[in-house]
């Protein structure tokens, strides 16, 4: 639908005749005119659907309808608005691969250019015109002082630790199957327990806080959404929900991490010299509440909304990652990425783990469990007894994924 979804208007003559000025064979003006009364048709269909749910939403006031007066411009900007806004709520349920969809703060004209430009000049673009909220610079200051005005509420737990929030999630429909929402269930009981053995608070989210932010990319906002909302929690711990604790004696070092402000599972060999896709994993990673890590959001979101930009930045990844297939950009991707192409900027604060299993891979470890349980005992948290197994690409809450996961 391209331009014409946003302001409902007609095509131009030179939209639908490339070959403007020359005069059309009159033997396919008939079909020419047939297809415009199809599209006109559906625009129309799909304005009175809108329009209907504006009202039923009442979003679309009686005063408005009516008239009282005011300027007739704004008053119908304010409607092509909010049906635009509407048109990205009903879309932003649809297949994120659909290559007519445009991201919040994007126009049909700036799409187009995206397309075609390289990918380093998209990647500019993208990071000029999506932002994940106001920019917040001094938020190193602003906390400290919260903290000293609000001593209830301590950066750290009675036994002088630092406070942790574990945040994890789940779309906000059903699964496909049932026994998808039973996996989910026992996940979150699992990560429930965990919680509640080492004194660690738990978030589940299954809310849409950003709507051009779906699939793996979740997750950036709601930890924005959650460091600024409670500041008296130092880390902000997020795990997939495909992601259960198969230790749960193990305790992370955290004064380990005392200089770093981001603690990831992977291996550096495999990403700064092999630049491998697969060389860290973000289903279970540790992210301080700090001004440095507001802005890794800020520069790792821009990949993220889904459309044509997630597409371009997808093939940019594939094409600097090994071993990456063809699909829209990831969360982890754009980590690795970020990592090589900016690693003076953010590599002295992030902590690259793999003494122990915050993430451990499930095709490597779960035909292993008996074996474990006879040789060794809980507490260690590495290969010999996981702390975390990641059934990454089971996808228990639908159908099986179609990139195989392999590594990491």
């Amino acid at each position: 639908m391209g331009h014409e979804a946003t302001g409902f208007r007609p095509p131009t003559a030179a939209r639908d005749r490339p070959d403007a000025g020359a005069a059309a064979p009159r033997s396919r003006l008939p079909r020419r005119r047939q297809i415009r009364k199809t599209f006109n048709n559906l625009k129309v269909t799909i304005l009175c659907g809108v329009v209907t749910i504006l009202v039923l939403r009442g979003t679309v006031g009686i005063g408005n309808l009516a008239g009282s007066g005011g300027d007739a411009f704004a008053a119908d900007q304010k409607v092509v608005e909010d049906i635009d806004r509407i048109l990205r709520e009903i879309r932003s349920d649809s297949d994120p691969d659909d290559e007519d969809q445009i991201p919040s703060g994007f126009n049909s004209t700036t799409a187009t250019a995206l397309n075609d430009t390289s990918s380093d000049a998209l990647f500019a673009a993208a990071a000029a015109n999506y932002t994940l909220g106001p920019k917040i610079f001094d938020w190193d200051v602003q906390r400290r002082r919260w903290l000293a005005e609000n001593p209830g509420f301590p950066s750290q737990t009675p036994a002088g630790k630092p406070r942790i929030l574990l945040v994890t999630g789940s779309p906000p429909n059903p699964c496909d199957n049932p026994i998808g929402d039973h996996y989910l269930l026992k996940g979150t009981k699992n990560k429930i327990d965990y919680c509640r053995l080492h004194g660690i608070e738990i978030v589940y989210n299954m809310a849409h806080l950003d709507r051009e932010l779906a699939g793996y990319w979740a997750k950036l906002p709601l930890i924005r959404r959650l460091m600024l909302s409670h500041p008296e929690v130092e880390w902000i711990w997020w795990m997939d929900s495909d992601a259960l604790f198969t230790d749960m004696a193990f305790e992370i070092p955290l004064d380990r991490y005392a200089a770093h402000n981001l603690v990831v599972h992977g291996y550096p060999d495999l990403i700064f010299e092999k630049h491998s896709w697969i060389g860290l994993n973000t289903g279970s990673f540790l992210l301080r509440n700090c001004q440095w890590s507001l802005d890794l959001l800020d520069a790792w979101a821009p990949m993220g909304p889904k459309g044509p930009i997630r597409d371009e930045a997808g093939k940019m990844l594939t094409a600097n990652l090994k071993g990456r297939p063809a699909f829209e950009a990831d969360d982890q991707s754009a980590l690795i990425y970020l990592l090589l192409s900016q690693q003076d900027r953010w590599g002295d604060k992030i902590y690259i783990e793999n003494s122990y299993y915050l993430h451990g891979y499930w095709a490597g470890l779960v035909d292993r469990y008996e074996e474990m349980m006879e040789k060794y005992h809980p507490g260690l948290g590495d290969e010999r007894w996981p702390f975390v197994t990641h059934f990454v690409g089971c996808k228990p809450c639908g159908a099986m994924g179609t990139i195989q996961w392999r590594g990491a």
